[in-house]
């Protein structure tokens, strides 16, 4: 059996990384074209970081708000106008993706330069497509990973802590869904099997969490930024980022994408709603209840949701939750990847259990 692993060619990591930018870049080309997020523009650190241009001259775009063809055309254009060796994408999720879609429209080497840690996106492969209005239209996926992936913790600790739990949630669900995978023998991004290395990262991911989640959210809190803080960004970004994509996904987030079809959860964030596919996926595939308790502990301890009403659904019908397992189990979703059939009603009653256990657990802790 042939396993395959792949990961970013350089990750670049701490308090002031930005002031880094500059000759981080000026290894792949002479002349970049900086992709900016409206709100990562008017950040001091970002705004020094691309006037020093001693080393790499830096033209700089604001980047459109929808990760969309036309805006990837638009840039692209710019990017050749321009004679850009190099794309950098700093911001958040959407301005990074297309930042490394620009790059691979134009076969250009890229830099991702993320100012939250609210998911596991920035070292990935993966670009997704909307359409204008913001309408989910395709995955791209892209023939390698960003060339520096560089996470100033100064900066994500200034962002509001809510986009560092939500960080947390996401990656929550690495350690469980690589876990399946393994044991199912399903394959990653990469249409393969992952390889050991993958699989212990994925379980550091997991460890970290539990060890330095609560004191990292309670330094971010206050914009600081301690050894805790760097771990999480750490674990939310890189390990993560290389858990999912080369471990392998499984049922947290096929149930976080049927969870999208109840409008109601559109006001919570990806990583949120991952909790609640990881806490459901504990009860599809029944996981001890050690295992259970200490995955709500750690929920509540941050301030992640567990129960369905944490996420806007109030009073789901079972018609509802129906339609959410339906959608998870849709063909070719990353759900058939747990070690044994799943079926809708599966999912279902597992919705339910996890939401009655949330429930529960929020009265009376266990």
């Amino acid at each position: 059996m042939i396993s395959t692993s792949i990961f970013p060619s350089r990750y670049v990591q701490g308090a002031d990384a930005f002031a880094t930018l500059a000759s981080e870049t000026a290894r792949l080309g002479s002349r970049a074209l900086a992709i900016v997020s409206p709100t990562a523009h008017t950040n001091a650190a970002v705004a020094a970081a691309l006037a020093a241009n001693a080393e790499v001259a830096f033209d700089v775009e604001i980047f459109g708000r929808e990760c969309c063809r036309l805006e990837i055309d638009r840039l692209s254009a710019v990017a050749k106008r321009t004679g850009a060796q190099v794309i950098v994408g700093i911001g958040g999720g959407k301005a990074l993706d297309t930042a490394k879609a620009v790059a691979h429209d134009r076969g250009l080497p890229v830099v991702i330069a993320p100012t939250l840690a609210s998911t596991d996106a920035p070292c990935s492969a993966l670009s997704v497509i909307y359409t204008p209005d913001g309408a989910f239209e395709s995955y791209l996926v892209l023939p390698r990973n960003p060339d520096v992936v560089l996470v100033d913790s100064a900066v994500i600790a200034q962002a509001p802590v809510r986009f560092l739990v939500s960080g947390m949630g996401d990656a929550l669900a690495t350690w469980f869904e690589a876990e399946d995978c393994f044991k199912s023998g399903a394959t990653n991004m990469t249409g393969r099997v992952g390889s050991m290395t993958v699989h212990a990262l994925a379980r550091l991911c997991w460890d970290t969490l539990r060890a330095d989640g609560v004191a990292a959210k309670a330094k971010a809190a206050e914009g600081l930024v301690d050894a805790a803080v760097e771990r999480i960004i750490e674990a939310n970004t890189l390990l993560s980022g290389i858990g999912f994509e080369s471990g392998g996904l499984s049922g947290a987030h096929a149930i976080h994408n049927g969870l999208t079809v109840l409008a109601p959860t559109h006001h919570y964030w990806h990583g949120e709603k991952v909790a609640i596919g990881t806490q459901a996926l504990m009860f599809l595939t029944g996981r001890p209840n050690a295992v259970i308790t200490e995955v709500y502990r750690f929920c509540v301890a941050v301030g992640l949701p567990i129960t369905l009403a944490d996420i806007g659904l109030d009073s789901p019908s079972d018609a509802d939750l129906m339609k959410v397992a339906e959608l998870a189990c849709a063909a070719g979703e990353t759900i058939h990847n747990v070690p044994s059939d799943t079926t809708p009603a599966q999912v279902f009653a597992a919705l339910k259990a996890a939401d009655a256990y949330g429930r529960r657990f929020a009265l009376v802790p266990a």
